[in-house]
């Protein structure tokens, strides 16, 4: 359901406004291992992103899950990574100290911490080379690419007031194992709570806000953690709200206990169509126009390409059960 930048969901208990949410009581912590489960065998589990790459194509799912092929970095997911960071550490800062200026300054330090991973630096090698600022298909240069995330950290002073919102969680590890054993797993990128308890899960985009016609598909990964919440926390959440930096716009969601049921079969589903390609190695591909933006074709069979042989020793070394035969290593 899509909602304008003022307006919030009135199902259930109320936010109140959509800056003043307050955080009073510290909510149940999630279950610690134990000694004996850091030692128990490793069992798969089912994230968001992995649930969407199965759904979306069978094989990408295995390339990454299971063969965990490589894959190159962009500069719109590497600065999505540095935005995100900021708008965590932001709400360290005290609440009158959440200023724009503030942000930006966030900016540099988080870039440090990013820029000497594995195959950052080569995104900018091209737009060092000379003539490359003539050259339109050209990467950013580090100073245009790092203003352009100063932009996105502006707009969203301009969809929140960070000095009224306290949360109760950042960067959030959730997971629940359902009644069947299926382990479902997600970080947060914010959850806050009301005075009375109501929840809104928050997720900040770098991109645009989806048409119509693809919120369906935006809303997964908000489904997915208000599944894990209530099913933890015993509260369906209050609302679900996606921030788009790209346009300056939101897309606010309010689900309900029937909606999360018939959400949690089809997580379900997922899980026992997975467990059945695990089994035979059998992951069909599905080409779409989403693959454009796979870094597999070489491999893909609707690309002309082979896929290795089904990884079975790697499937079972990360609790999967197969039917394959294992390769012992000496």
């Amino acid at each position: 359901m899509r909602r304008g930048r003022s307006e919030l969901s009135e199902a259930r208990p109320s936010l109140g406004p959509m800056t003043a949410i307050l955080h009073t009581e510290p909510a149940p912590e999630l279950p610690v291992e134990s000694a004996a489960d850091a030692t128990a065998p490793r069992r798969p589990s089912l994230s968001p992103s992995r649930a969407a790459d199965f759904k979306t194509c069978p094989l990408l799912y295995r390339f990454r899950t299971i063969d965990r092929l490589p894959e190159r970095k962009s500069l719109a997911a590497v600065r999505g990574t540095l935005v995100h960071s900021v708008l965590e550490r932001l709400y360290d800062l005290p609440p009158a100290g959440r200023t724009v200026a503030a942000a930006q300054e966030l900016i540099e330090p988080a870039w440090a911490e990013l820029r000497d991973e594995p195959g950052i630096a080569e995104l900018f090698a091209t737009a060092q080379d000379e003539g490359a600022e003539t050259d339109a298909n050209a990467p950013e240069s580090v100073d245009a690419w790092l203003a352009s995330a100063g932009k996105l950290v502006e707009k969203y002073f301009t969809l929140e007031d960070p000095t009224r919102i306290q949360p109760d969680g950042r960067e959030q590890l959730v997971e629940v194992t359902l009644p069947d054993g299926l382990l479902l797993r997600g970080f947060v990128d914010r959850l806050d709570v009301a005075p009375n308890g109501a929840l809104r899960v928050v997720d900040y985009k770098t991109g645009s806000m989806p048409r119509e016609a693809f919120e369906a598909k935006a809303l997964f990964q908000m489904k997915f953690y208000a599944l894990v919440l209530w099913r933890t926390r015993g509260v369906v959440a209050a609302q679900l709200k996606l921030i788009y930096l790209g346009d300056g716009d939101t897309l606010t969601y309010a689900p309900d206990e029937a909606e999360l049921l018939r959400f949690e079969r089809t997580l379900q589903a997922i899980w026992a169509a997975i467990g059945r390609a695990v089994a035979t190695g059998d992951f069909r591909p599905n080409k779409t126009r989403l693959c454009g933006w796979c870094d597999h074709q070489a491999v893909c069979p609707e690309w002309g390409g082979t896929p290795p042989p089904f990884p079975a020793e790697a499937a079972a070394a990360a609790g999967w059960q197969t039917v394959l035969p294992v390769v012992e290593r000496a």
